[in-house]
């Protein structure tokens, strides 16, 4: 039976996905394929908690998650646009990264004696609502988000009309740096604490919604509400028996990634990307 506790987790997990799809939107929609999300979540979680926790101040700790994964997310920038490395080899990089740095940092540089300090929940909800709503004005209604737009869709007649992609990808680049550094935030928020690994792959699942929404912010956040109910559903039922038979906490485990991959074979041909992305 569903209760409040499902309500509570589906909303958090919308939040995290959400902030982070929309995060990875602003830098595909400049062309820039962007499965760094992952590393730019896990590193902003890492350093909002160490921060957060030494200073004795929430706002500096979110401060500086949120400049940790902008310098993720300008790293990204500069070896694509600059050094020319390929943007998948680039995001893979970068997520290994940020995991050895923050396994580093949590081992060396934790102590259990230092309190955890943490901006309330409800803060990242307000963030994330204000998140998808700019998010659909700037590319609905202002000429920023036009021209980011006109260059995921063509670089080459971006540049004829004297916009510079390279500057342009480097706002988006910030810009998706800030909203996965509040997805991180709130992961190490809800969790009370940092451990390794704590985003668990949910910057994959939430690229994976902004593929299935097609690149368009209203269509993102419902792809990101339904991965979040099947991620809400797992701790739900997780040790309950379904007609009777007790399922294993495995599948459980398994069943948002599950549930992704079952979504992204189906329905992968139906959505259209940025005819500029990837290209320079």
């Amino acid at each position: 039976m569903v209760d409040m506790s499902f309500i509570t987790n589906w909303l958090m997990f919308a939040a995290i996905l959400g902030l982070a799809a929309l995060g990875g939107m602003f830098s595909e929609r400049s062309g820039i394929v962007n499965i760094a999300l992952e590393g730019m979540m896990l590193m902003s979680a890492c350093v909002t908690a160490l921060v957060g926790g030494t200073s004795g101040s929430p706002m500096i700790g979110l401060i500086a998650g949120l400049v940790s994964a902008c310098l993720l997310g300008i790293a990204h920038w500069a070896l694509t646009q600059f050094y020319r490395l390929d943007q998948i080899v680039s995001g893979m990089g970068i997520n290994l990264f940020a995991y050895g740095a923050t396994n580093f940092i949590a081992l060396s540089f934790f102590k259990p004696e230092v309190p955890n300090q943490f901006l309330p929940i409800p803060v990242y909800f307000w963030c994330a609502l204000i998140a998808l709503a700019a998010s659909w004005f700037m590319f609905n209604r202002m000429r920023a988000g036009l021209r980011l737009l006109a260059i995921g869709e063509n670089p080459d007649k971006a540049r004829t009309t004297g916009i510079e992609p390279v500057q342009v990808r480097l706002w988006a680049l910030v810009f998706a740096g800030i909203l996965c550094g509040l997805s991180g935030a709130l992961v190490v928020t809800n969790s009370g604490g940092f451990g390794d690994n704590l985003t668990a792959g949910r910057g994959f699942i939430a690229l994976a919604a902004l593929i299935l929404g097609g690149w368009r912010p209203v269509s993102v956040a419902v792809a990101c509400l339904a991965f979040a109910a099947f991620e809400a559903a797992q701790i739900q039922f997780q040790g309950s028996p379904i007609l009777g038979y007790q399922l294993p906490a495995a599948f459980w485990k398994s069943l948002p990634f599950l549930i992704t991959l079952i979504a992204l074979a189906g329905l992968m041909g139906r959505t259209k990307a940025p005819a500029g992305l990837g290209k320079m």
